[in-house]
């Protein structure tokens, strides 16, 4: 794991967490963007951990270097932040961030976390995701007319995995998918991961970013 945080208090109470847990390693720290890609580049970590007000390079940009569909190391991001910079952890997860969390947010939320990043998976509460994605997705404008290459994209998925699709950009659970489609929770992670992998995308996150980009979704009235 790389710790990537300006402030030193801050980064030395990460690496205290994390390197209490039997089953977590920090590898390296780094106090500003330019640092956080140059040591993940050498350390290639499974998960960093990344502020995005940093000095040199902020966290966003960071983010889109090492999650990026361009980056070679493709880091598994998890961003660490505060209310007031929501827009900005919108940009992180159009960058390539797997999630999110709140700095305050308490020692076992952030090391179940950083679990839940390392497995693959995307770090999405679903009240944070409707309140955040449903506030400035809207801005972000869709593609233009067609065809456009994020519509395009979406065109190889089936009427049910549209549907989906739209779920996940709501911000509902699978659990809370299958009930609204009347599935059951192993059909609808099935689904989930067909999505993925028709699109190339690493997470959920990656799969609501280009449902709002390709206009499929509203970001103030959710699913159309």
């Amino acid at each position: 794991m790389l710790i990537c945080e300006d402030q030193a208090l801050v980064r030395a109470g990460y690496v205290t967490i994390f390197s209490a847990q039997p089953d977590m390693e920090v590898v390296g720290e780094a106090a500003d963007g330019r640092a956080a890609i140059e040591a993940a580049e050498e350390l290639r970590p499974d998960v960093a951990v990344m502020d995005i007000r940093m000095p040199l390079l902020d966290g966003i940009e960071a983010t889109r270097r090492l999650a990026g569909p361009d980056s070679p190391a493709r880091t598994k991001i998890l961003v660490v932040t505060t209310f007031n910079v929501d827009e900005y952890v919108y940009e992180a997860l159009r960058a390539g961030a797997s999630g999110f969390l709140l700095k305050d947010a308490p020692p076992v939320e952030l090391v179940n976390g950083v679990r839940t990043i390392a497995r693959g998976e995307s770090l999405l509460s679903p009240s944070v995701t409707r309140a955040l994605i449903g506030e400035f997705a809207g801005r972000v404008q869709p593609a233009a007319a067609p065809p456009s290459p994020e519509r395009e994209r979406l065109k190889v998925l089936t009427p049910r995995e549209h549907e989906v699709l739209k779920l996940i950009s709501a911000g509902l659970s699978n659990a809370e998918i299958a009930a609204a489609l009347v599935l059951s929770g192993e059909t609808v992670k099935t689904y989930v991961s067909r999505i993925l992998t028709k699109l190339d995308l690493r997470d959920r996150v990656q799969a609501v970013v280009l449902a709002y980009r390709a206009g499929a979704v509203d970001g103030t009235t959710g699913p159309r």
